[in-house]
């Protein structure tokens, strides 16, 4: 079943002058969330915005706050983040293990939020086989977390089939699958032919001369990538049915 391509374009690219302006604009031209990327320093080296901000998007924006939670101690600190807004609420699985990653979701769960966990560049996706089943979300890093406008990794579509597979295996149809880091009209295809849901743009929207337009080519480009691959699969089932006859 087809799933259109969500635009999630990366506040932390916008001008902080301008905030509600830029939400505006995004919203308009079809963005399906606002990408909030909150850095503590420690986890990784930039520091970003916090609570304060949060809440101020929340009064903004019409669409749905995605918070993605770059800190050493996320169990301290997503009861602030939920309490301010974020709708959705990403925590890292570098920094919980266990039954700490599982409390993490139960408490998303909780506050009415969905629940996400990010894996940098390097984290094979298996770390996420006993919670997947729980994820509302699974944000695939294709650029080491840190600051924005890097270059895309190369190979990092492949870690998006992984975890599509994954899903699928444990039956969880409705995980959304994000990827965040040099997405732009160069690489959407590739990542959203191998399952991504949502795509995080930051200097590709933000950036451009015309960020509306960015914007929805972005999306246009990723759903006829999307609509192939979906077509592509069913051709073969078809085929491998055929033979099996």
């Amino acid at each position: 079943m087809f799933q259109p391509v969500a635009i999630a374009p990366s506040i932390l690219s916008a001008d902080f002058m301008n905030l509600g302006r830029d939400i505006r604009m995004i919203e308009q031209a079809g963005a399906g969330y606002v990408h909030v990327d909150v850095m503590d320093g420690h986890f990784v080296p930039n520091l970003t915005m916090g609570v304060p901000v949060v809440k101020q998007l929340a009064k903004l924006a019409n669409i749905p706050l995605d918070v993605h939670l770059m800190i050493d101690n996320p169990l301290d600190e997503l009861p602030w983040f939920l309490e301010a807004g974020a709708d959705i609420a990403c925590v890292h699985a570098e920094v919980l293990y266990g039954d700490e990653l599982r409390l993490a979701i139960d408490m998303i769960h909780d506050a009415g939020a969905k629940a996400a966990v990010a894996l940098k560049p390097h984290t094979p996706p298996e770390v996420l086989e006993e919670v997947i089943a729980r994820l509302d979300m699974v944000l695939v890093m294709s650029v080491e977390p840190g600051f924005s406008g890097q270059s895309y990794i190369e190979g990092s579509e492949e870690k998006v089939a992984a975890v599509a597979e994954m899903a699928r295996a444990v039956g969880n149809d409705a995980l959304l699958i994000e990827v965040d880091g040099g997405v732009s009209e160069a690489t959407v295809e590739r990542l959203t032919a191998a399952g991504a849901d949502v795509l995080v743009c930051g200097s590709a929207v933000f950036g451009a001369d015309d960020p509306a337009a960015a914007l929805a080519a972005v999306k246009e480009k990723g759903d006829a990538a999307r609509v192939a691959a979906i077509e592509d699969a069913q051709a073969e089932e078809a085929l491998a049915a055929e033979e099996e006859m």
